[in-house]
């Protein structure tokens, strides 16, 4: 690994901090843990800190972000299973300490729980540097949908041991912050999670794109977006769907996104359109060109699909859970049902299903509430959290130094 050399200066707030953010995914990759650590990390630089990012190198011919403004360390990864195109970070300790050592950061922020994530952590607490973390990922919730659901308590006791060496871990959700300080994690603050409503708007909705679905100005298309992978609980997607088909045979099942699951999915339920990764604008333009959105996971630590299809004004349903419970007031902005009530998810389905009224009563009060869930807002919380930490640090040294100095003259 190669040292970088950050610009010599006292820290100070006003000349801003020298933050290393160390991950084990960013975009291109496509996922919500990149997608929500380009945006903090645009909001540092913007209010005028500086960012080192350090990830794993994703192949051969990853030779980091040309053209970008924050200094990049890559390190060696490991190909992650059932995850295609995302690895995991191998341990970097000793590079670390070698690269922080001759021009180190002001704080390091540790956003994924891996092998580079750990070391990461024990390096900075061998300098002394303050280190803070994110909890973006239930890996705990993940392995009972893999055949490995023995591992669920070691896993959720190596998560709380991470983040418990850490000054500060960040959560989106006050539920989440009440749930892991319950399991006895400390240090629990709440940032939480931002949306572009000018990406993500009604005004995107395309007839041109309903019709390539084959519907009609008038039919009902059904979305849901996401990662095709059984932690996603998708069978319930399916159920549902099937109990809407039921009821309007017009209607229209539209799943965006890619994973392990899809080519069963492709063979098996043949009322599907599945319409793969998109991004951007094309991602935009999907949400806005549908009429409702599922989402029934029980594993996300926030998921952001549920902001972007309430900031494209569709009527959600989701479980009573991470970002629905946050932001979804039941039959005001969208429905929610208690968590793992499936017959109670496939009722309310139905229901909104079948009044088109109602889906825009909900969809209206979905983009209300979006607007006001500015990534302004959030990423000034990221910063004041930051600098909260590095600020208790420093006086922390301060006062340890002068009680040593009172010590010596004593």
């Amino acid at each position: 690994m190669k040292p970088v050399e950050f610009p010599s200066q006292e820290s100070n707030v006003v000349c801003g901090l020298k933050v290393a953010v160390v991950t084990e995914t960013y975009p291109p990759e496509i996922n919500g843990v990149a997608m929500t650590l380009k945006r903090m990390i645009d909001g540092l630089m913007q209010r005028g800190h500086r960012v080192q990012l350090v990830r794993p190198r994703q192949g051969p011919a990853d030779r980091g972000h040309a053209g970008a403004k924050f200094d990049e360390v890559l390190t060696r990864g490991w190909k992650l299973p059932r995850y295609e195109g995302l690895r995991f970070g191998l341990p970097a300790r000793s590079a670390l300490l070698k690269a922080w050592s001759l021009a180190g950061p002001d704080l390091v922020h540790v956003a994924t729980e891996g092998p580079l994530g750990w070391s990461a952590v024990s390096a900075a607490l061998k300098l002394g540097t303050p280190v803070t973390s994110d909890f973006h990922t239930n890996f705990d919730h993940y392995s009972r949908h893999y055949g490995v659901g023995w591992l669920s308590q070691p896993v959720a006791a190596y998560l709380r041991g991470f983040h418990n060496r850490t000054a500060a871990t960040f959560v989106p959700t006050l539920e989440m912050q009440r749930s892991l300080s319950r399991q006895g994690y400390q240090g629990i603050q709440v940032v939480s999670r931002g949306v572009d409503t000018t990406l993500f708007s009604p005004l995107r909705r395309s007839d041109e794109l309903r019709r390539s679905w084959g519907l009609e100005p008038d039919d009902l298309a059904v979305c849901y977006v996401g990662r095709l992978a059984a932690e996603k609980n998708l069978d319930l997607v399916i159920r549902t769907f099937a109990a809407i088909r039921a009821m309007d045979a017009r209607a229209r099942l539209i799943l965006v996104g890619d994973g392990p699951m899809r080519e069963v999915l492709s063979q098996t339920f043949r009322d599907g359109l599945f319409a793969g990764v998109r991004t951007g604008i094309d991602l935009a333009t999907h949400y806005a060109s549908a009429d409702m959105f599922l989402f029934p996971s029980l594993t996300e630590t926030f998921g952001n699909v549920t902001l972007e299809a309430m900031a494209s004004g569709l009527s959600v349903l989701a479980y009573d859970y991470a970002a629905a419970a946050q932001h979804i007031r039941s039959g005001a902005n969208g429905v929610t049902v208690a968590a793992g009530d499936e017959d109670a998810f496939v009722s309310q389905a139905l229901h909104v299903a079948g009044s088109r009224s109602l889906r825009t009563e909900l969809g209206e009060g979905a983009r209300l509430c979006a607007l006001d869930c500015d990534w302004d807002a959030v990423n000034d919380a990221f910063e004041a959290a930051l600098l909260g930490v590095w600020a208790t640090s420093r006086n922390a040294r301060a006062s340890g130094e002068a009680f040593g100095l009172q010590r010596s003259r004593g």
